[in-house]
């Protein structure tokens, strides 16, 4: 079903109207044979986008994981490393289940950076794109090669994620050049280096704080300007944004602004967050993101991204229905916006990618986060009334 027209519906809130979907994308007329949906006064907004989460890791669908793990990220990684074996998990069923749930919050595009390293190689990379394969059309899947384990302290893992790219994997991925590698010069030029080569964008985990994550935010902007690439590098969670030292961190963010650097938040409740409000002010693209969902290092998450734009909001402190707004348009535009997505939005011409929330206002979808009344894909129903019309393996 490509071809609707959605009766009695507000788009982002405004009054109610009649809004056309012909071939998959809105229009200014309706097509003849068009199917009509009462869409009952509700609020349709474009569909919500996760540009941040790790489908090769949950473990949604198995026995509850008992964690015992940490407390240093090394630990985490090391352990999960290990029980991907232990536990026997498959790529391609944990992304394709997570991803389906996804869409029944109404999720129509998903970043997802997965696991590349010596141990289990390219499996994570292959599965996720069978999932991709399989899902075309009920949702888009972005894949970020990801070297969770590092790759300065593990050799081979560079030619791993070359050959990664070369399979036709969209970003290259990096992870705390300063924590994990412990040289954040080798370890940011070998990832500049692989985007010069295959053409592609850059997604950077930061989870260094204070004065280390300065550093190594510092030597990304080099990288930025010194290989032309401002507008195509994002650094993921940024939690040295949210340091108390607010006139460093202003003088920093000035400087993200201008090598327009993009930042996807998480808005975690266990560690300083990026300001959105700043980054809004600058004109900074941020999205948001899940990241883990039920995995081995925890186990909270369920992929419903208005969810997410709560958690934006009370991280952020934003009370106001337009601060709420802000949480929200994080969660959908500025995801969008944040991977070079075409044609999002609800005007003509765009695809038809959009979900029905409950509520009097945008804010008070939020505030609800009541089940999905309707998801649509290219126009394509592929949720309803809170339920995934596919089924999870």
């Amino acid at each position: 079903m490509t071809d609707l027209i959605l009766k009695n519906v507000r788009p982002m809130g405004a009054p109610a109207t009649d809004l056309n979907v012909t071939a998959g994308r809105f229009a200014e007329s309706a097509a003849a044979g068009a199917e009509t949906i009462d869409c009952g006064g509700r609020i349709l907004i474009p569909g919500l986008v996760e540009a941040h989460t790790h489908l090769d890791k949950s473990l949604l669908g198995l026995p509850w994981y008992r964690n015992e793990v940490g407390p240093r990220l090394i630990d985490k990684i090391d352990n999960e490393r290990a029980v991907k074996v232990s536990l026997g998990l498959d790529p391609r069923v944990q992304s394709e289940r997570q991803a389906l749930q996804s869409v029944a919050y109404g999720t129509t595009h998903i970043r997802s950076h997965v696991d590349v390293d010596t141990h289990h190689g390219l499996a994570g990379v292959e599965g996720v794109m069978a999932t991709r394969e399989k899902l075309a059309g009920i949702v888009d899947i972005e894949i970020v090669a990801f070297p969770q384990s590092g790759m300065i302290t593990r050799p081979g893992t560079v030619e791993l994620m070359d050959e990664a790219l070369s399979m036709g994997v969209e970003v290259v991925g990096g992870l705390d050049p300063c924590g994990i590698d412990r040289d954040p010069r080798a370890h940011l030029d070998a990832i500049f280096g692989l985007a010069e080569k295959h053409g592609k964008p850059i997604d950077i985990h930061l989870h260094e704080q204070g004065a280390l994550g300065w550093f190594s935010m510092e030597e990304i902007l080099t990288r930025t300007r010194a290989h032309g690439m401002q507008g195509q590098v994002t650094v993921s969670h940024a939690f040295c944004l949210g340091a108390p030292d607010r006139a460093a961190v202003a003088a920093l963010q000035e400087q993200l602004a201008e090598a327009r650097i993009h930042i996807v938040t998480t808005a975690p409740a266990s560690a300083p967050v990026p300001a959105v409000k700043e980054l809004h002010a600058l004109g900074i693209l941020t999205g948001a993101g899940s990241d883990g969902i039920r995995d081995t290092w925890g186990p909270y998450g369920n992929g419903d991204m208005l969810e997410r734009a709560m958690f934006v909001g009370l991280r952020n402190n934003l009370r106001r229905d337009d601060e709420v707004e802000l949480a929200l348009d994080i969660c959908t535009a500025g995801g969008a916006a944040v991977m070079g997505l075409d044609g999002y939005g609800l005007a003509p011409g765009c695809h038809a990618d959009a979900v029905l929330v409950e509520g009097e206002t945008l804010a008070e979808a939020v505030a609800l986060r009541a089940p999905r009344k309707l998801v649509l894909k290219g126009g394509r129903v592929t949720a309803q009334d809170g339920k995934c019309l596919t089924e999870a393996p």
